[in-house]
């Protein structure tokens, strides 16, 4: 890595890319901004261009990059040949999926090859995987272990990007849940439940919809039973071909949507609780992504290869500096 303080955002031009090239500026990083063609958005910043399907262009995109974030999705398309490109050129690699497969691919092709290359490999790094992820590791503390957990995501609404919806077209396999230990099919039809989310989200109705983060914890925590949880309003708007997109409600472009995340541990009649909360899913993933790179910068991460958010970096400690980074961001845990 000939540039230890480059990092690269791939998909820079998509809604979600857009909050985290601003991020990375603000957090003092000047970015290389890549896709598969230039915006005018960025024309004070190094562009690069890349399909994702030229291995020698991509390989060429990041020679010089320390850390590359991809934006692009779906990443059943994306995360393997940019994750590839990035183990080949020695660069740390990062991405917001919150496809199970996209996940599983990646921990299964290119764990061996990162750990002989000397870099990290994190998908999931987002509001979907990631930060129940980080926010359940930080509930246990030093524990690798718990007999059941149930994680719940609560929205007040959901405005999707076209990114989320080309998507949600994308990944037709089936959901994995944890039982008995063991990543197996959801149930069909998913359970449904009711959560008691903090206001002002509150009482909702839920249905069983697993997301990343099931494939994520279960590569580096000893789960006997694990329920992800979403409630069911926002599927609505999900399902809504007419659902706009988010409009920005700020000044930074962040939505009017609020978020809670609440992960419950079971162990010997007791339940410990971590609980999230937020403004704008795509928003946060900002800081959660750009507080992973600066870590990788400075060799604030544990191990290489193909790693869970909670295994590469330390929870409580990670959690503690969204916080300070993100106003709209609170996290509770005990």
């Amino acid at each position: 890595m000939a540039d230890s303080q480059r990092v690269l955002v791939y998909g820079a031009s998509g809604h979600t890319g857009r909050f985290v090239v601003d991020e990375l500026l603000r957090r003092g990083l000047r970015p290389v901004v890549a896709g598969r063609s230039q915006s005018p958005r960025f024309a004070e910043l190094d562009q690069r261009t890349a399909s994702v399907d030229d291995g020698p262009g991509l390989r060429a995109l990041l020679h010089d990059v320390a850390v590359v974030i991809n934006c692009a999705g779906p990443f059943l398309d994306t995360a393997l040949p940019l994750a590839t490109a990035a183990v080949e050129t020695g660069t740390h690699y990062l991405d917001v999926t919150a496809e199970q497969p996209a996940v599983q691919q990646l921990y299964r092709e290119l764990d061996a090859p990162a750990r002989s290359a000397g870099t990290a490999v994190v998908p999931a790094m987002a509001f979907y995987g990631g930060l129940a992820d980080v926010l359940l590791t930080a509930v246990l503390g030093p524990e690798t272990s718990a007999a059941e957990v149930e994680i719940a995501i609560g929205l007040d609404r959901w405005w999707p990007t076209e990114g989320t919806r080309a998507t949600g077209v994308r990944n037709t396999a089936t959901r994995l849940v944890i039982r008995d230990g063991l990543l197996v099919p959801i149930s069909a039809p998913a359970p449904a439940g009711k959560w008691d989310f903090p206001e002002p989200i509150g009482a909702q109705s839920t249905v069983e919809l697993p997301f990343s983060e099931v494939v994520t914890i279960d590569r580096h925590l000893k789960v006997g039973t694990l329920r992800s949880w979403l409630n069911t309003a926002p599927l609505e708007d999900l399902r809504d071909p007419d659902t706009p997109a988010p409009q920005a409600h700020d000044e930074h472009g962040r939505s009017a949507q609020r978020f809670a995340v609440e992960v419950a541990v079971g162990s010997g009649g007791q339940t410990r609780r971590g609980t999230a909360t937020g403004r704008d899913i795509y928003a946060t993933t900002a800081p959660l992504l750009v507080e992973a790179a600066v870590r990788l910068l400075d060799g604030r991460y544990q191990g290489s290869g193909a790693l869970a958010p909670g295994e590469a970096f330390a929870a409580a400690d990670f959690l503690a500096a969204i916080q300070q980074s993100d106003a709209d961001f609170e996290a509770v845990w005990r």
